[in-house]
C-alpha cells in the first residue's frame, strides 16, 4: 500500500512521493475479516428468507412442499456457515490470544536494543487491538445474527402452535 506524503514547490521533484507501508500480515487479516462478514452478512439474509418462508407457510391453506423444502435447504446453509463463521472466529481468539502472550517479550539490554524493541512493541501493540476490536465487532454481530435466527424460530414455532390450537377448536 502506497501513500502520498509530501508535495513539493521545486518543479524539478515529482510533487507525490510513495512510501510504502509494511503489514501484509495484517492485509491477510482483513481479507479473513471480510470474508468473515461476508457470511455473517449471508446469514443475515438467509435469516430474512427464512422469515418470508414462515409466513408462507403459516398463510397457506395446504402445506406446500416445495416451500418447505426451500426452508430446510435455507435452514442446512444458515447451520453449515455459522459453523464455519464459529470456526473461525475460534481460531481468531487463539491467535490473538498468542499474539497477545508473545507480545511482552523478555527485556534485552542495552539503549538502542531498548528503544528499537519499545517501537517494534508499540507497533504491535497497535496491530494487537485492532485485531482485537475487529475480532470482537464481528463476534458481536454473529451472535446478533444468531440470536435472532433463534428467536425467528421460536417465534415460527409460536405461530404453529396457535394454528393447529385454532385447528382443533373448529374441529
Amino acid at each position: 500500500m502506497l501513500f502520498p506524503i509530501a508535495q513539493s514547490d521545486d518543479e524539478d521533484m515529482p510533487e507525490d512521493v510513495a512510501v510504502p507501508v509494511e503489514g501484509s500480515f495484517m492485509e491477510d487479516f482483513f481479507k479473513e475479516v471480510e470474508e468473515i462478514r461476508m457470511m455473517i452478512d449471508k446469514i443475515q439474509a438467509n435469516v430474512e428468507e427464512v422469515k418470508k418462508k414462515h409466513s408462507a407457510i403459516l398463510s397457506a391453506p395446504q402445506s406446500d412442499e416445495k416451500t418447505k423444502q426451500e426452508l430446510e435447504d435455507l435452514m442446512a446453509d444458515i447451520k453449515k456457515t455459522a459453523n464455519r463463521v464459529r470456526g473461525k472466529l475460534k481460531v481468531g481468539k487463539q491467535k490473538l490470544d498468542e499474539l497477545d502472550r508473545s507480545s511482552h517479550p523478555a527485556v534485552e539490554t542495552g539503549i538502542e536494543q531498548n528503544i528499537e524493541q519499545e517501537e517494534q512493541q508499540s507497533k504491535s501493540n497497535a496491530d494487537l487491538r485492532i485485531r482485537k476490536t475487529q475480532h470482537s465487532a464481528l463476534s458481536r454481530k454473529f451472535v446478533e445474527v444468531m440470536t435472532e435466527y433463534n428467536r425467528t424460530q421460536t417465534d415460527y414455532r409460536e405461530r404453529c402452535k396457535g394454528r393447529i390450537q385454532r385447528q382443533l377448536e373448529i374441529s
